[in-house]
């Protein structure tokens, strides 16, 4: 038999079905007498609703949901600024796209007609648009019972004053990160439908988290726990946008109960883009000190990140911006560091932890500030870079905002990915250029911190803390093994991973393990799948299952055996005792089918367990990566190309090689993205221009780099099996590699991209403004 237990690079299960078309996702079902629904949503970025004229008693609006509570994420932290959003707007609303009226009919043609129908009066207000200004005296107020428009202030202060002093060389840097759309080629999506014999919502809708969405469906419907089960078929994509309490949801919900048929809402692009939860909008106004050999001394920093007009359900609005100053930092060291942040509140859909979260903001803005010190002292950026780095001798090692890093060497890394992209060979051509296409160089590097723990999202306030997860495995009365999980699979290939740790430690071959996930009624509760927590978590907790069940098995197998249970060990599919064996099948066609041969003596729980796990340390792991990119830069079109892309990742111990390559590559698509093509823009009255994927650009395959990618494997000492979360890193490193590489070729010309994405626009405009400046 080929190896098929961890390390191993072994073909995804689950993709058989995708390949074949045989996925089930929200859009495929169909139950007898469903109907449809649509919404009447805002036109307006900010007005009073004077007055909603319905044509149809198919048409609902929040006065007609009784009972039904608004959504509430309340962080914990000093000062966080409480917003209530109701599922249909009632009285104003905040956000274009926002919902206003459900319209329910057979088709959602239908539906649209008569949500076409609905006529409106608004009020119309100004709209807060430049979160820059959100918190001046003169902005009006999106929620009128706050001072101003800011959900949260954070601050960590530090000794600025001594490392000013001593610093010979100072940058300052203003940096932007445009506000994006989350675009899983699947959209959101929702049936609900009434049990009338359980008295029970069973809820089919495309989430990362099913768990959590029960918990918020029972707040805002009254409803018991016990009289919802949320059900997330397969999944096409999530990336975060997946990860919240949707209105559409409890709207749903609401109508299948009151209603007694069946309700379905499919979310079309459109919606998607101008009306749903957007992501990434960020602010910087940076100044780093360091000495004349490139040490950084000290970063003071100003952030603002645009939250959007709700705190969303239930990450809360307060999550970008705290990571923001806890995580800025990254993998150097320095001796002052101070940093404030604002969450900014704005007539704009709520802001979503995107892949990666803060992180693809702060590593923009760390590593521009390090190219920045290499240009005023002279050195090559990679060179400053590791005279700046964590060594590797100091793992494990708390930085100066107290992250834990659990292992690691961060300058190797760098080093690799340095030698990978042949740094003189690309110098020695830039010396050689003349004429308007123009070569540079762009490295950056970063951690993720991954597979957060109870003490990191208690202290952060959010109203969703994880605890133990848990994982059940059953051996079935033929030999085959079900694992329950309670997260959720989106693309993860978490059914092939989980099947090979349980693989591993018993020894069932793969096709004789299936993986359930994603049901309320099967699964033990977990907080879901978010934060490259699985393979830490689920994965510890399939190991730690398995390993009990393995000792149930070992004491029937002894019993068969006729040895003491002590003298058994259990692996590759059987109990052995020196040259003798039974299998695990045998074990469990014993206990289910002939239980009159076992003795009484043998323990009465079965062949199922539930297993908790925590990592002995549950500030996460934290995984990391070096980006290298050669990019060349037409200054005549502003058009660019990436001519090579370089990743060298440390994931820990790696589960399974194969779709580790197939994250990062993903999220290298999403971060040439961010650092390229992706921007919703606003005009000052909040009216999102991108409504349609021909404004909103996203790259497409050939866009995207065929990148060389390393693999270091640095044991956590944390973990079960050394094992650390990545499924977000791919897309954090390339738009501070890309903006670098940009700028290291437009250098010559005098000029450096500040916000993001860098497009041929931007490009060009800069050139023209640095040739009026010459002139």
């Amino acid at each position: 038999m080929t190896h098929q237990g961890i390390g191993a690079s072994v073909p995804r299960k689950e993709d058989d079905r995708y390949l074949r078309g045989k996925g089930e996702f929200v859009a495929d079902i169909r139950l007898a007498g469903m109907r449809e629904l649509a919404f009447v949503r805002s036109p307006l970025a900010h007005a009073r609703i004077r007055a909603i004229r319905k044509n149809s008693d198919a048409v609902f609006t929040m006065d007609d949901l009784g009972g039904v509570a608004p959504m509430v994420a309340i962080s914990g932290l000093p000062g966080f600024r409480v917003s209530e959003q109701p599922v249909l707007a009632t009285g104003k609303v905040r956000h274009v796209g926002e919902p206003i009226a459900a319209c329910l009919a057979d088709s959602r043609a239908e539906a649209e007609d008569l949500a076409a129908a609905v006529e409106v009066d608004f009020e119309e207000l100004t709209a807060v648009v430049d979160m820059l200004r959100a918190r001046d005296p003169d902005q009006p107020l999106v929620h009128e019972h706050w001072p101003d428009n800011a959900f949260l202030d954070t601050f960590v202060d530090g000794d600025i004053d001594t490392a000013r002093a001593a610093a010979s060389v100072v940058v300052k840097r203003r940096l932007r990160t445009a506000r994006q759309c989350m675009s899983p080629m699947e959209g959101r999506g929702v049936v609900a439908v009434w049990d009338r014999r359980l008295e029970q919502l069973l809820v089919y809708t495309a989430t990362q988290m099913p768990h959590i969405v029960r918990n918020g469906l029972a707040e805002c419907l009254g409803l018991d726990q016990g009289r919802i089960r949320v059900v997330a078929p397969d999944v096409g994509g999530g990336f975060g946008y997946k990860g919240i309490l949707l209105a559409e949801e409890v709207v749903a919900c609401w109508l299948a109960r009151r209603l007694g048929h069946p309700v379905r809402w499919i979310e079309d692009r459109r919606e998607q883009l101008t009306g749903n939860a957007n992501c990434r909008e960020h602010h910087y106004d940076l100044t780093a000190y360091a000495d004349a050999e490139g040490h950084l001394l000290a970063l003071d920093c100003n952030a603002v990140v645009d939250a959007g007009a709700y705190s969303i359900y239930p990450f809360s609005a307060c999550l970008e911006a705290a990571q923001v100053a806890s995580i800025l930092p990254g993998p150097y060291v320095m001796q002052a560091y101070r940093c404030r942040t604002y969450s900014a509140c704005t007539n704009k859909p709520p802001i979503l932890p995107y892949r990666g979260v803060a992180r693809a903001g702060v590593c923009f803005a760390m590593e521009t500030v390090m190219d920045a010190i290499a240009h005023e002292t002279g050195i090559e950026p990679h060179e400053v870079r590791l005279r700046n780095l964590v060594p590797a001798e100091a793992m494990p090692f708390d930085n100066i905002t107290a992250k834990h890093f659990d292992s690691g060497d961060y300058p190797e890394c760098l080093r690799r990915v340095v030698d990978a992209i042949d740094v003189p060979a690309v110098r020695a051509r830039q010396k050689a250029e003349t004429g308007p296409v123009r070569t540079g160089l762009g490295v950056s590097i970063f951690c993720e911190q991954a597979a957060h723990g109870t003490s990191v999202y208690a202290g952060w306030g959010i109203p969703m803390v994880p605890g133990f997860e848990q994982a059940t495995a059953r051996l079935t009365p033929d030999g085959g093994l079900e694992l329950r999980v309670g997260i959720q699979s989106h693309g993860q290939g978490l059914e092939t991973t989980l099947a090979q740790i349980a693989h591993s430690r018993l020894g069932v071959p793969l096709d004789k393990i299936m993986v359930v996930h994603g049901d309320t009624a099967t699964t033990p509760y977990s907080t879901g799948t978010w934060g490259s927590r699985c393979a830490v978590m689920a994965g510890g907790a399939v190991g730690r299952a398995c390993d009990e069940l393995a000792g149930r098995i070992a004491l029937i197998g002894a019993h068969l055996l006729q040895v003491s249970p002590d003298m058994v060990r259990v692996g590759g599919g059987v109990v052995s005792a020196e040259a003798r064996s039974v299998s695990i099948e045998e074990v469990g066609r014993t206990w289910y089918r002939r239980p009159q041969d076992l003795p009484d003596t043998v323990p009465p729980g079965g062949l199922e367990i539930t297993a908790g796990y925590k990592p002995v340390r549950d500030s996460g792991t934290f995984s990391y990566a070096a980006h290298a990119v050669v990019v060349s830069v037409d200054t005549d079109t502003g058009e660019v190309r990436i001519l090579n892309y370089a990743i060298v990742e440390d994931g820990g111990v790696l589960l399974n090689p194969m779709i580790v390559d197939g994250q990062v590559i993903g999220g290298v698509a999403q971060g040439v993205g961010t650092a390229l093509y992706e921007e919703m823009p606003y005009d000052p009255n909040g009216q999102p221009l991108a409504s349609t994927l021909a404004d909103y650009m996203l790259p497409g395959a050939t866009e995207v780099p065929d990148a060389w990618i390393g693999h270091m494997e640095t044991t956590s000492p944390y973990s079960m099996f050394g094992q650390k979360g990545i499924g977000e890193g791919g897309a954090i490193g390339p738009p501070a590699a890309i903006a670098n590489a940009i700028n290291d070729a437009l250098r010559p010309f005098g000029i450096a991209m500040t916000d993001l994405p860098i497009t041929p626009h931007r490009i060009l405009a800069a050139l023209l403004a640095a040739k009026g400046d010459a002139q």
